[in-house]
């Protein structure tokens, strides 16, 4: 059974700020989850096959062809802001 001290440790490596109302909530609502786990660990799984997914399902994609665009200025005036012939967008690592 879960207690709220469980409750208030694991809100603090979350880095979450619990009112006293939320953890006794959180303190039934997890503890809840954690019995309703406890009923699937004695599902005999030993023929089922690991999957990431309860249905199959497949990406529908298209192949990554290159597509010349004639019109460069075109694609360069819409730019917020431009250099030459370059989009100039803002600097986002260090320099370290």
């Amino acid at each position: 059974m879960l207690d709220r001290e469980q409750v208030r440790k694991v809100a603090r490596l979350a880095c979450l700020e619990l009112s006293e109302e939320e953890e006794i909530a959180f303190t039934s609502q997890l503890g809840d989850i954690l019995e309703y786990f406890e009923q699937l660990s004695e599902l005999d799984t030993e023929n089922v096959k690991p999957t990431s997914r309860a249905i199959d399902v497949s990406n529908v994609t298209r192949p990554d062809e290159l597509q010349v665009f004639g019109d460069r200025e075109a694609i360069l005036k819409s730019a917020p802001d431009r250099e030459d012939d370059f989009f100039k967008v803002p600097k986002i690592l260090n320099e370290n």
